[in-house]
């Protein structure tokens, strides 16, 4: 019973990390890569798909993002869906291919999307930190282990927070260089 709440206290906290870096890669740091486009979801005959399986996204330079269709009359469909996101780019339809410029930021809105970024990394740490309650509500409620050994376990679940923890402010503070670059 110890080694299974251990176990999901770190499925959760690993799952919390992903969510946390799937955050981050959304955003928007002057510089193009193609998770920019991740969240954009096109009309595709009838249905909404994401970008990524109606079109292929390559990063042409430090600036420039391309979207090529695997089917060109589709070209308007894509360019509506990134006009209608919420990513803030503006694609110039060039026939067959989409180039989307990523224009650099100024230095206020640097500091707004670093503070968007340490909001999010705290959503993370408090999502792991509730698993880390719920890890010790559990381990409290196993009546047939002897205290030492749920000592122990509760001092394996802190090791656990800690490091996930860890590894959130390692993710924060890289992502908080990337944004800040000039």
């Amino acid at each position: 019973m110890i080694e299974e709440t251990q176990a999901e206290l770190e499925e959760h906290a690993a799952k919390a990390i992903e969510a946390f870096k799937r955050e981050a890669s959304k955003m928007r740091t002057g510089r193009a890569h193609s998770a920019l486009l991740d969240g954009v979801r096109v009309e595709y005959y009838g249905s909404v798909v994401p970008l990524n399986q109606v079109a292929s996204v390559t990063v042409m330079d430090a600036r420039l993002l391309g979207v090529k269709p695997w089917d060109r009359s589709q070209v308007g469909a894509i360019e509506k869906a990134i006009l209608k996101s919420d990513v803030g780019l503006t694609p110039t339809n060039k026939g067959d291919v989409l180039l989307l410029p990523v224009p650099s930021l100024t230095g206020e809105r640097r500091r707004e999307l670093v503070k968007v970024l340490k909001a999010n990394a705290e959503k993370a740490r408090r999502s792991i930190r509730q698993g880390r309650r719920d890890a010790i509500d559990m381990l409290d409620a196993i009546d047939d282990v002897p205290e030492d050994e749920v000592h122990r376990a509760r001092k394996v679940v802190q090791e656990i927070v800690d490091l996930a923890i860890k590894k959130v402010d390692e993710l924060l503070e890289a992502k908080e260089r990337e944004v800040l670059e000039v």
